[in-house]
């Protein structure tokens, strides 16, 4: 998983799962649903549990669809705060400290870039190894959060396999169906294009402006005034009148994280205590920023646009995410 993967040949859907409080937090300086890394997270454990069981599945990418969200917050107006669980008291009769934890519950649909022997197997055996990663799911943390039963009609949470057609045009009609099945719901995609362009067109007016002065720009709503003089019919005089515009026409931009990226050199393994792993290397990292874009999926053209996949580059100290609807999108 260190480079971008090839066109799977097919794609699991595991359509409308419910998570019960699932990670809100997904950096130090965001909220509100939870890092793509966590989904990523999922997909390599998910291949963890399942070797062994001879399923022929392997996966290569993942793409998130959420219909509902419900992020348990007081609601006080403009400012809100997260509904924190009480901690029981310590042995003095202090209340102990409390480490502020986000939590959402989630209506969302998964969906996994497939390739292995389970491409070229019957309908019959596809089903079955459909529901069988499906009944995995269902004991595992999908970010933090709990899977709960589904509660609705079996085909409406019945998870399925498609493996893509030869031509062109056979895949389009294919995710056509597909998508058309996501509705309603949003599909997030990055947008590192935009934060680019943002960049340039900041650093024109102002040449020390950098990325992160582009990513807060993206992230608000940027009102400006605007002077114009009409005329006054009742006395023919010249009027002041002002507008206000703002510069959100691309649609439902967020800061997003993508990933971490290194804050020292890799150090030998063990030779850091309290590290989760002693057989593998180990560096202090941060996390990285970027823009993303919540589209509903009848606007997706091919599947590639949706998936997110990992992108490492230990030489450098890059450990990203990265979802190619920017680059698709011109194809």
């Amino acid at each position: 998983m260190n480079s971008k993967p090839l066109q799977s040949p097919g794609v699991l859907v595991l359509p409308h799962l419910r998570i019960q409080n699932a990670n809100a937090i997904s950096s130090p300086l965001t909220h509100g649903f939870p890092s793509m890394t966590a989904f990523l997270g999922l997909m390599w454990a998910l291949e963890r549990k399942l070797e062994g069981r001879d399923l022929g599945i392997s996966f290569d990418a993942v793409g998130v669809i959420c219909h509902d969200f419900d992020e348990q917050t007081t609601d006080e107006g403009y400012v809100r705060k997260f509904r924190l669980t009480r901690n029981p008291i310590e042995r003095d009769g202090g209340t102990a400290a409390i480490v502020e934890e986000g939590r959402i519950h989630l209506d969302i649909t998964v969906i996994f870039a497939i390739d292995g022997g389970v491409i070229g197997a019957v309908n019959e055996r596809q089903q079955e190894v459909a529901d069988a990663v499906a009944e995995v799911v269902a004991g595992m943390r999908v970010a933090g959060g709990s899977v709960l039963p589904s509660g609705g009609p079996r085909w409406r949470s019945q998870p399925r396999i498609t493996c893509w057609a030869d031509d062109y045009k056979a895949q389009h009609t294919q995710f056509r169906q597909l998508r058309r099945r996501w509705l309603p719901g949003f599909a997030l995609v990055a947008r590192d294009d935009l934060l680019a362009t943002r960049t340039a067109a900041l650093q024109a007016s102002n040449p020390d402006a950098t990325a992160l002065d582009a990513l807060l720009d993206l992230s608000r709503f940027n009102w400006r005034s605007q002077r114009s003089e009409d005329p006054d019919a009742a006395a023919d005089t010249a009027k002041a009148k002002v507008e206000w515009h703002h510069d959100r026409n691309e649609g439902w931009l967020v800061p997003i994280p993508v990933g971490y990226g290194a804050l020292s050199e890799l150090h030998p393994p063990g030779s850091v205590a309290n590290t989760r792993d002693g057989d593998t290397s180990f560096r202090f990292v941060d996390s990285l920023y970027s823009i993303g874009q919540w589209l509903g999926p009848h606007r997706l053209n091919h599947i590639d646009q949706l998936l997110w996949y990992a992108d490492n580059d230990p030489t450098s100290g890059l450990y990203r995410c990265r979802n190619d609807y920017a680059t698709a999108a011109l194809d």
